[in-house]
C-alpha cells in the first residue's frame, strides 16, 4: 500500500476476493501508540447489508483506486462499537494542534514492520478545513496530544508487536483488574490469540469477566481445539451459557470435542483441518493452504474424502503433503495425489501416543476417524506439544 489519506480510504468500496463490491468503508480505526511508535490502523468502519461492522485491517488485502480488497471473501456481520482505547479518524479530523487544526491523516506501511501506520498529520488553519484546501503535513508526532495515553492504551501500544505468546507472558503477570482493562483494548481476534497463548485457568478468568455476547464472540475466533481447552476449566453453568450464545455450528463443534477425553486424539484435534474432494484441483487446495487465516501445522498438508467435506465427512481418503502438491500440474486431481500415509487415529486415543505416531512418521498432523472411516479432523504437533510440556512452560520462553 502506498501513502493514502484517510479520507480517501473512507470512500472507497469494499471488495471481496474477487474484487465484486460488498460494501463501503464509512471510517477508520486507530488504536494506541507505544512510546516510540506512530499510531496503528488497527481496522475499520464498513457498512454491509445496511450494518455497520469491524474490519479487522489484517484481512485487507490491498488499497486500489476501485476500493479495499479482502484476502478471503469471509466477512463477519456482527456490528461495530467502539474500544476503549481506539479512536475513529473522523474523530482526529478537526482537533486543534496549536493555532492549526487536523484536516487529515497520512496512512501507510511502515518500512519494517507490519500492517499500517498512520505516518503523518495535514494541519491547516481553523478556516480552511470546510475548503478541504491543502495544508501543511508533518509528523504523527507533532500532533502526539491527539492520540490516547492513558495507562492500558499505552501498554497495549508498546505490546502491539509482540507475538501473542510473548503478549500472553506479560498479560499473565498483570493483576485482574489490569488484565480486564487490556482484554477490554484487544479486538476479539487478537484477545483469542492471546488466551490460545495463556494457561487454561488465567484465559478462563479472563473469559469469565467478559460480558456473555463478547466471550462467545472470542471463543469463535479461537482455533476450536484451543476454545475447548478453556471451556474445560468453566464451571459447568458458565460452559453451557457460553455455548448456547454461540452460532450453532461452532457449538457443535466445541460440544463434540467436550465429548472426548481432554488427553486423547478426539480432544487434542482440529475439528476443522483443510478439507478437500478428491476431483478438486492441485490449484484450488494450494490456494487454500495459501490462505493466511491458515496455520502453517494445518497448510502442511489436505485431507482428502468423499463428499460430505465438512467433518464429520465421507470416507476419508488420504493425505496430499504440500511438498506433493508443489511437484505436479495445477490441474492435477487430488484424487491421483493421495499417497500412502500413516493409519488414521481412533479419537480415544492416548495423547502420548499421537505424539509417538507424529515422530514416528515425521509428521506435523494426523488424521482423526471415527470406526466408519469418516473424518472428524486432525491432531497436529504444536496442539500435541502444548498439552505434553509442563505447566507454567510459557513463562520460562523469554
Amino acid at each position: 500500500m502506498q501513502t493514502a489519506f484517510a479520507s480517501r480510504v473512507r470512500r472507497l468500496p469494499l471488495l471481496d476476493a474477487d474484487g465484486m463490491p460488498i460494501g463501503r468503508v464509512e471510517d477508520v480505526i486507530i488504536g494506541p501508540r507505544g512510546s516510540q511508535r506512530p499510531p496503528r490502523v488497527i481496522g475499520f468502519v464498513v457498512q454491509v447489508q445496511r450494518r455497520q461492522i469491524f474490519l479487522n485491517a489484517n484481512r485487507v488485502g490491498e488499497v486500489e483506486a476501485s476500493g479495499l480488497r479482502l484476502r478471503t471473501n469471509a466477512v463477519d456481520l456482527r456490528r461495530f462499537r467502539l474500544r476503549p482505547g481506539e479512536l475513529l479518524a473522523s474523530q482526529v479530523v478537526g482537533a486543534r494542534v496549536g493555532d492549526e487544526v487536523v484536516g487529515d491523516l497520512a496512512l501507510g506501511p511502515a518500512d519494517d514492520e507490519p500492517g499500517w501506520w498512520v505516518h503523518a498529520v495535514q494541519l491547516v488553519g481553523p478556516r480552511v478545513l470546510r475548503r478541504r484546501r491543502a495544508g501543511r503535513v508533518v509528523s504523527w508526532s507533532a500532533g502526539a496530544d491527539l492520540w490516547h495515553s492513558d495507562d492500558a492504551a499505552a501498554s497495549l501500544g508498546e505490546w502491539w508487536d509482540l507475538h501473542p505468546a510473548d503478549l500472553a507472558v506479560s498479560v499473565a503477570q498483570l493483576p485482574g483488574e489490569g488484565r480486564r482493562q487490556l482484554a477490554d483494548l484487544l479486538d476479539d481476534e487478537d484477545l483469542a490469540d492471546v488466551l490460545a497463548e495463556l494457561p487454561d485457568a488465567t484465559a478462563g478468568d479472563i473469559l469469565e469477566g467478559l460480558d456473555v455476547e463478547r466471550a462467545a464472540d472470542v471463543l469463535q475466533e479461537m482455533e476450536a481445539d484451543d476454545a475447548v481447552d478453556v471451556l474445560t476449566v468453566l464451571p459447568r453453568p458458565a460452559r453451557e451459557e457460553l455455548l448456547q450464545a454461540m452460532a450453532p455450528d461452532e457449538a457443535g463443534a466445541l460440544r463434540r470435542l467436550l465429548s472426548y477425553g481432554g488427553d486423547t486424539a478426539g480432544g487434542l484435534m482440529n475439528p476443522a483441518p483443510v478439507v478437500l474432494g478428491p476431483d478438486a484441483m492441485v490449484a484450488e487446495a494450494l490456494a487454500r493452504i495459501r490462505d493466511p487465516d491458515v496455520l502453517a501445522a494445518e497448510a502442511a498438508q489436505v485431507f482428502v474424502v468423499e463428499p460430505p467435506l465438512v467433518t464429520p465427512t465421507g470416507r476419508y481418503l488420504g493425505t496430499v503433503s504440500f511438498q506433493r502438491l508443489l511437484r505436479e500440474p495445477p490441474s492435477t486431481p487430488l484424487g491421483r495425489c493421495v499417497g500412502q500415509g500413516p493409519a488414521p487415529l481412533r479419537p480415544d486415543v492416548a495423547g502420548v501416543t499421537v505424539a509417538r505416531r507424529l515422530a514416528a512418521y515425521d509428521s506435523l498432523a494426523l488424521p482423526v476417524c471415527d470406526g466408519s472411516g469418516r473424518l472428524l479432523g486432525a491432531v497436529s504437533v504444536d496442539d500435541v506439544l502444548d498439552r505434553l510440556l509442563p505447566e507454567g512452560w510459557r513463562s520460562s520462553v523469554r
